[in-house]
């Protein structure tokens, strides 16, 4: 049996809560794969969202093979493959849909995320918003072959850049394996953030965690996690509370100055709120 947890930190958390603490390799871009598990389990986490840009790339099949080993040999799973497919881009810029699949698939799990365009919705010319839900509507009925959700990043920049687009899009394409991702919008007040949360339940795939303020310079700030008790403890109520509730990973994004003891600390707040709720 592995051993590697530290004293006093139990290495696997309550197996049959719906939501669940995870990681994202992305937090540890520098760092190989096999350290980025090794580090989750120490931290008494209990899935990892592996990346497509450096850990997992899209087709590299060796690559997410010995992700998916480096990961379920510590007792962990890949609760997602956190792709860089760009709905209505990638696939004519190069990106085969049918590479981050089989990519996915390799890693055996059941959901990639993935991005809706570069562009914010206003920025999104209206004739070209069908080519983007016809995209969408086309990987998400190949990833329904193999029993795969799709969800999408809640991100700037993006056509999940509000609430209002984001809900358009999601039933526009009206497919059934179609979620979303949820984080909250770095800036906005915590009575918006969880108001936007709450809408978007149903839809609800993984959340990404983290403690993020902007600077008086516009730059984002990273905290510790414990420094956002009060928000996270109502996000985290709040992405409980659906009627739908099936089992969802709360994932630790990126940590105050990328220090692996942080992610301890971090992972041992997420795991406290979780208990709470």
């Amino acid at each position: 049996m592995l051993s590697e947890c530290r004293p006093g930190i139990l290495c696997i958390k309550d197996m049959h809560k719906m939501i669940k603490p995870g990681l994202t390799s992305v937090t540890f871009r520098k760092l190989a794969a096999a350290e980025v598990a090794r580090l989750a389990y120490r931290a008494s986490l209990q899935a990892i969202e592996w990346g497509g840009d450096v850990h997992v790339p899209h087709g590299d099949i060796a690559a997410a093979r010995a992700a998916r080993t480096f990961t379920t040999d510590r007792g962990l799973v890949v609760s997602s493959y956190g792709s860089y497919y760009r709905i209505g881009e990638s696939q004519e810029r190069g990106l085969s849909f049918d590479a981050v699949l089989d990519t996915a698939l390799e890693l055996e799990t059941e959901m990639i995320r993935v991005w809706a365009g570069s562009l914010n919705s206003e920025e999104l010319a209206l004739d070209d918003w069908p080519a983007y839900v016809a995209d969408a509507q086309r990987i998400c009925e190949a990833a329904a072959v193999a029993g795969v959700t799709i969800a999408l990043e809640w991100h700037g920049n993006t056509l999940t850049n509000t609430l209002q687009s984001t809900l358009r899009f999601l039933r526009d394409v009206g497919r059934a394996n179609l979620a979303t991702y949820w984080q909250p919008r770095t800036g906005d007040p915590m009575e918006k953030n969880v108001a936007e949360l709450e809408q978007v339940l149903p839809y609800l795939a993984n959340v990404h965690v983290f403690q993020w303020t902007r600077g008086a310079d516009g730059k984002t700030l990273h905290h510790p996690l414990a420094e956002g008790k009060d928000e996270w403890t109502a996000y985290l109520k709040a992405a409980g509370s659906a009627d739908n509730m099936e089992e969802r990973y709360a994932l630790l994004e990126f940590v105050k100055a990328d220090d692996p003891e942080q992610m301890f600390a971090d992972a041992d707040t997420l795991s406290e709120l979780l208990d709470r709720i």
